[in-house]
C-alpha cells in the first residue's frame, strides 16, 4: 500500500481530516488539495500526520491537475451548495481524467438518494446532478452511501429529544433508518480508496434502528424511559417543509432548518433505505453502534461537568 497515492480533497473539513488519518493508518501515501490562502495551522495538522499537500485553485486547472498527477484514487469530501458540489467537483473530476488517475470518489456521503425523486431534497439533488457527469467521465466511480451521520443523534438531529426524553417520529415508528459514524464511514472511505476494484456504489450501515429502537437504547443508556411521539404522516411534514422554507428561506445557507427536515423525510420514506448494505466487504472494520455513539456523549457531558 505504500506506493499508492490518494489524492485527497476536502482533508481540512471533519469528514477529510477522518479519511486522511485512517489512510496514513494503513500506511497509504496521501495528498491533500488545498485552496491558496488556507490556514496556517490545518495545513500544519494535516503535515504532522504525514500528509503532503498541494495547492491549488479549483478554478486553475492545469495546477489542479498537477496536483491529481500520479494519485491511485481522488476522494472528495467537499460540503457545499451548487459551487462546490457541482462545479468545484467537476474541476476535480476533469482534473482526475486529465492527470490519468484511474479512480474517483465523490462527496455522495448520504442516504440512497439515486433512488429518490427530483426536487425533493435540494442537497441530494446537487449530488444527483453531479453524478450524471461522474458517469460520463471516462475514470471508474465509487459512491459511498452511508445513511445519516450517527453523531448527529447526540443533539444536532431532532430524533432523540432528551430533554423531554422522546423519540420523535414521522409516518411509521417502525421504518428502519442507516446510521453511520463520521468516523466508520472515514474508515471505509480510506479502504475503499485503496482498493482497486471497487463497484458503482458501496451501502454501509453502522447500525440499522428504528424509532422505536431508538426509545429503547435511549431509555437502556440514560435509564429514564423515553417514548414515542408521532409528530404526523409525510404529507404534514411535506407541509411544514414548505412553510418553513416560505419563512426561513436560508437558499445560501448548506444546512437551513428545511434542509433537515427534507433529509428526515427522507429517510422515514423509506425509499432511500440502503440495500444491500456492504459492511463485510472489509472484515477488519469494526462498528460503532448507536449505543455506543450516546454512551461516549453522555461521557464527555459528564467530564465537561465535573
Amino acid at each position: 500500500m505504500g506506493d499508492k497515492v490518494i489524492v485527497l480533497a476536502g482533508a481540512t473539513g471533519h469528514l477529510g481530516g477522518l479519511v486522511a488519518r485512517a489512510l496514513r493508518a494503513r500506511g497509504a501515501r496521501v495528498r491533500a488539495i488545498v485552496r491558496p490562502g488556507t490556514a496556517r495551522g490545518k495545513i500544519v495538522e494535516l503535515q504532522q500526520l504525514g500528509v503532503a499537500i498541494a495547492e491549488a485553485d479549483y478554478r486553475d486547472g492545469l495546477p489542479l491537475a498537477h496536483a491529481c498527477e500520479g494519485g491511485a484514487c481522488v476522494v472528495s469530501t467537499l460540503s457545499g451548495l451548487r459551487e462546490v458540489i457541482v462545479d468545484v467537483q467537476t474541476s476535480l473530476l476533469q482534473a482526475s481524467v486529465d492527470a490519468g488517475v484511474p479512480r474517483f470518489i465523490p462527496s455522495d456521503f448520504a442516504i440512497d438518494f439515486m433512488k429518490m425523486p427530483d426536487g425533493g431534497n435540494r442537497n441530494l439533488d446537487l449530488r444527483r446532478e453531479f453524478d450524471l457527469r461522474l458517469d460520463d467521465a471516462p475514470i471508474a466511480a465509487t459512491s459511498i452511501l452511508n445513511g445519516m451521520f450517527a453523531d448527529l443523534l447526540t443533539g444536532q438531529a431532532p430524533y432523540i429529544l432528551f430533554k423531554f426524553r422522546r423519540v420523535l417520529y414521522w409516518e411509521n415508528a417502525d421504518q428502519p433508518m442507516d446510521f453511520t459514524t463520521t468516523a466508520d464511514t472515514a474508515a471505509y472511505t480510506a479502504a475503499a480508496a485503496l482498493d482497486p476494484i471497487t463497484p458503482r456504489v458501496l451501502r454501509i450501515a453502522g447500525e440499522v434502528a428504528t424509532a422505536r429502537d431508538l426509545a429503547a437504547i435511549a431509555s437502556s443508556v440514560t435509564g429514564e424511559q423515553f417514548k414515542l411521539l408521532r409528530a404526523g404522516g409525510l404529507r404534514r411534514m411535506e407541509k411544514l417543509i414548505r412553510l418553513t422554507r416560505l419563512l426561513a428561506p436560508g437558499a445560501n445557507d448548506v444546512f437551513p432548518p428545511w434542509q433537515g427536515m427534507q433529509y428526515m423525510r427522507d429517510m422515514f420514506d423509506g425509499r432511500a433505505k440502503l440495500e444491500p448494505l456492504d459492511n463485510a466487504r472489509y472484515p477488519e472494520l469494526r462498528w460503532t453502534s448507536i449505543r455506543d455513539v450516546l454512551e461516549d456523549s453522555r461521557t464527555r457531558e459528564r467530564a465537561a461537568s465535573s
